[in-house]
C-alpha cells in the first residue's frame, strides 16, 4: 500500500529552527519530485520547497530568501525528503504536507508546525 509519512512538525519560538522528514513507501511508480506544501485553514496549500530526483530545488515565494538553498534534502534511495527550517516566524506556522510526484500525487496527512511569538 502507498503511503507518505511525515514527522518532525512540532511547536518552536520565534527564531528557533525545525527539521521535517517524509519517506514515501509501496509506490508504484518513480518518484521524480518530493517536497514540502503547507497549508493555513482558509488559505490555498502553497509550495515550501521542492526537489526532483537530480537534486534540483524550487522554493516557494513565501520561503525565498529565508530558507537555504540547502533547507531541502533528499535521499533517493530511500525515498525520503527532509526539510531543514531555521529561523521561523509566526507566520510559518501551518500544516506541512509532504508530496511524491510521479505518474501522479501522492499526499502524506500532514503535520503541524506551530511558531509561538
Amino acid at each position: 500500500q502507498a503511503q507518505v509519512l511525515e514527522s518532525g512538525g512540532g511547536l518552536v519560538q520565534t527564531g528557533g529552527s525545525l527539521r521535517l522528514s517524509c519517506a514515501a513507501s509501496g509506490i508504484p511508480f518513480t518518484i521524480h519530485f518530493m517536497g514540502w506544501y503547507r497549508q493555513v485553514p482558509g488559505e490555498e496549500r502553497e509550495l515550501v520547497a521542492e526537489m526532483n530526483s537530480g537534486g534540483w530545488a524550487t522554493y516557494g515565494n513565501s520561503v525565498k530568501g529565508r530558507f537555504t538553498i540547502s533547507a531541502i534534502s533528499r535521499d533517493n534511495a530511500k525515498n525520503t525528503v527532509y526539510l531543514q527550517m531555521n529561523s521561523l516566524k509566526p507566520e510559518d506556522t501551518a500544516v506541512y504536507y509532504c508530496k511524491a510526484r510521479g505518474d501522479y500525487d501522492l499526499w502524506g496527512q500532514g503535520t503541524q508546525v506551530t511558531v509561538s511569538s
